[in-house]
């Protein structure tokens, strides 16, 4: 009775918040509101036992980049008003992309209620899952069976951070920048120059 209390109330506020994220006019409520739905997610993944998806919600998502983005939005000035003014522009693509999230949806609640047993079939069973808590069965998994996969993950991440720094770096004009190809290549004759100044005369 309790379990489901609280499960009922996580998944209430999580979906209220979600709701205010997209809804909010300031973009610092979304924020806020995000980290909000962040936390009520993972406790609903501790009530369904996943204690090691709860734990790296609240650590990575609302402790890194949950605060990122909010550090982000406070610190840079958007104007956030030139930026809605496209959003008619882009709201067929938006609808698209719902659509098929809420078909995929539809599509994986309709197997688990026609099927129950289908969902659970394609998970890799783990030798002495009685003997071993949750946080060393997910690592079985990833540093084994999934080690490809895993390192896959990290590189295209890597290379999307990349590309964001590249992306949103801007060079200002007039500012001078250390060229180290040039430091190196300097001779003698490039970087002394010899004056012969005259008793008594300043240069």
């Amino acid at each position: 009775m309790i379990q489901a209390f609280f499960f009922y109330l996580f998944a209430a506020i999580t979906i209220a918040s979600a709701v205010m994220v997209i809804s909010a006019r300031n973009p610092v409520h979304s924020v806020l509101f995000l980290i909000l739905a962040f936390v009520n997610a993972a406790g609903l993944f501790m009530l369904a036992g996943a204690e090691f998806l709860a734990l790296i919600l609240i650590v990575v998502y609302v402790g890194a980049v949950a605060v990122l983005f909010l550090f982000v939005v406070m610190m840079l000035d958007v104007d956030f008003t030139e930026l809605r003014q496209g959003f008619l522009q882009y709201l067929p693509v938006g609808m698209l992309v719902g659509v098929i999230f809420l078909a995929e949806l539809i599509a994986v609640v309709g197997a688990w209620v026609i099927a129950p047993t289908v969902v659970g079939s394609t998970a890799s069973p783990i030798p002495d899952m009685d003997q071993v808590s949750n946080i060393e069965a997910i690592g079985r998994l990833l540093y084994t069976r999934y080690v490809f996969f895993f390192q896959a993950a990290g590189m295209v991440l890597l290379v999307a951070m990349i590309g964001a720094i590249v992306l949103t770096l801007r060079h200002k004009a007039n500012v001078k920048r250390q060229n180290i190809a040039v430091q190196v290549a300097r001779t003698r004759v490039t970087s002394i120059e010899v004056r012969h100044v005259e008793p008594g005369k300043g240069l």
